[in-house]
């Protein structure tokens, strides 16, 4: 059900974002500057029945228009469908970025180049997708410590990561990179680690009205938009997502997650976090590494600027 249509606004040469969320008011300010400030022109999102205020403050932005759904979550295959429906009819043409509302995205340059920039250089060079690995961040000590005010920059509480335990394989039926690994590997799927949660996404997409996401922004249809890594053992340019999954926010939302079931495999993933290591998890290691900046993360090998100069 539209909320705010304000669609009418979106140029022909706009950089759209699209995103679902659920109660995440104390997010949403932090979330919507960063990514005005990157350069996008107009926010599309799916509000899925928040009680906490978010929904309110959202329909009042001048460059967001709104739905809001009470559907399940799961059936509408974790959102995906409801996003689909709006690439289809408002993204045709136009460079889409695809997002949770906890994933910060980050390229080459892009503290001194906005994301019209990458999306110029991407149209000259015929790239139609563009792909990032979601980096988990977090605190040093436990989650529940890294409190988290509403509108503030959640790297502040947890800019901690890790720089490598990092698998990858490829799904040869639709020719996407799968990589998997991180502190969500290492602390609550140590023993099963190909449960471990998928950390390879392609959110920057110069979309078309055929294109859709198969699981998440996982991998894509049609099979090509999912080559974001180079074929013949170079680098081609990548981004990351910085994931702000793990704040004092963290218990309460793996409580609700777990009992609604309404995520991947019923909610597998939240259960596990709350038997394995609790709702608090302290996933600082002797190897983890403070953020920096993009520059850091390509001399470690998590994204590439390629021959993007």
């Amino acid at each position: 059900m539209p909320v705010a249509d304000r669609t009418k606004q979106i140029a022909s040469d706009d950089i759209l974002l699209f995103c679902t969320f659920r109660n995440e008011d104390v997010r949403l300010p932090f979330f919507l500057d960063y990514y005005r400030k990157l350069g996008i022109n107009h926010f599309l999102l799916v509000d899925n029945d928040s009680d906490d205020g978010g929904h309110d403050f959202v329909k009042e932005q001048p460059d967001v228009s709104l739905w809001k759904t009470k559907g399940a979550y799961g059936e509408a295959r974790y959102g995906v469908d409801w996003l689909t429906y709006l690439q289809g009819k408002y993204a045709d043409g136009h460079w889409a970025l695809t997002v949770d509302v906890d994933e910060f995205f980050v390229y080459p340059f892009c503290d001194t180049r906005p994301i019209r920039a990458l999306a110029d250089w991407l149209d000259a060079s015929q790239v139609r997708s563009f792909g990032a690995m979601l980096l988990d961040m977090y605190p040093k000590g436990p989650v529940g410590q890294a409190h988290y005010q509403r509108g503030s920059d959640p790297f502040e509480a947890a800019n901690w990561f890790d720089p490598g335990n990092y698998i990858m394989s490829k799904n040869k039926l639709l020719n996407n990179l799968w990589i998997q690994g991180g502190p969500r590997a290492r602390t609550f799927f140590a023993s099963k680690p190909k449960q471990a949660p998928a950390l390879n996404k392609i959110p920057f997409v110069k979309w078309r009205k055929p294109y859709a996401y198969v699981s998440s922004t996982h991998m894509m249809l049609p099979r090509g938009l999912n080559l974001v890594y180079d074929q013949q053992g170079g680098e081609k340019t990548s981004g990351i997502l910085l994931h702000a999954k793990f704040l004092n926010t963290f218990e309460d939302r793996v409580v609700e997650e777990a009992a609604r079931g309404e995520h991947y495999n019923a909610g597998r993933e939240y259960k596990t976090y709350a038997e394995r290591h609790g709702t608090d998890p302290d996933l600082w290691c002797q190897w983890s590494e403070q953020y920096i900046n993009w520059r850091q993360l390509e001399i470690l090998g998590l994204m590439s600027k390629g021959n993007w100069a």
